[in-house]
């Protein structure tokens, strides 16, 4: 009767929507990304999106409109750095992460201060979602989606093994370039749920609970975004009993399944 009474919510209907879409979308990325180690530039990126949402509050502009080309230059910028300079991918994720999170904190501080609006931002919040949100979300969701479907062979090869993908004529930059623009998207539209302090545990905690339980790429894509969604509705249902913030519940739920599929694991492996 309780579970029930929470859809009679239009707030909680709409975090149940983008938060079903932005799982799955962080789960398939998640896989490639952790695979070629650079599951935490969903950390970085999320800092990034916090300075430039401090900066559009502070303004007073739409939020989301302004992140989302902000965040998909930074994330090719990170893409270029890593592949140029001699700063590798952790360095180069770590400079642009603190950086842009000390601007939008300065920002902040001396414009609107620490508001609901900055505060939703930073660790999450399903009041924060409203309807043009959601439909934001849906659109770039289902485009995420389908282009990961679409180029899900080519990614599989960049993942595994880019040198031999670029032997073979395959246009590796373009396909890597992809693959960080649809994480960018991703991150922007689960900083309202998740808060730029724990969106990356949809990016990095599905994949890795796949890995201990699936050894083929298709299983452990498959795996981690079902495994997403179920831990971000167990969460968010959590949240809503227990009056918890909902990006903490969701994390500690997916940092239990981890625990539980590593155990599985080892068991499996001894047999």
């Amino acid at each position: 009767m309780i579970l029930w009474e929470m859809f009679t919510y239009p707030f909680i209907v709409r975090a149940f929507v983008v938060g079903i879409l932005v799982s799955v979308c962080a789960a398939l990325l998640g896989v490639p990304l952790v695979l070629k180690r650079y599951s935490m530039i969903g950390d970085g990126l999320s800092h990034v999106s916090f300075g430039a949402l401090s900066v559009a509050v502070a303004c007073g502009w739409a939020p989301l409109p302004v992140s989302i080309p902000v965040v998909v230059l930074a994330a090719l910028g990170l893409l270029r750095m890593t592949e140029r300079s001699k700063l590798g991918a952790d360095a180069a994720i770590a400079v642009v992460s603190a950086s842009a999170l000390a601007i939008g904190i300065i920002v902040t501080s001396l414009t609107t201060g620490m508001t609901t609006d900055v505060d939703s931002y930073m660790f999450g919040s399903i009041l924060a979602l409203s309807r043009a949100d959601v439909a934001l979300s849906i659109g770039v969701s289902v485009a995420v989606l389908v282009l990961f479907g679409l180029f899900y062979h080519q990614l599989f090869a960049i993942t595994f093994d880019e040198s031999f993908s670029r032997a073979t004529g395959m246009k590796v930059g373009v396909y890597n370039t992809l693959l960080a623009v649809l994480t960018a998207l991703t991150i922007v539209l689960g900083m309202r749920l998740m808060g730029a302090m724990l969106i990356s545990s949809l990016v990095i905690f599905p994949a890795l609970t796949a890995m201990r339980l699936k050894k083929s790429f298709l299983g452990v894509v498959v795996l981690a975004g079902c495994l997403s969604v179920v831990c971000f509705c167990v969460g968010l249902t959590g949240s809503y009993l227990l009056s918890l913030p909902v990006g903490a519940s969701v994390v500690v739920t997916s940092l239990a399944a981890f625990l539980v599929a590593s155990v599985m694991g080892r068991i499996r492996g001894r047999n």
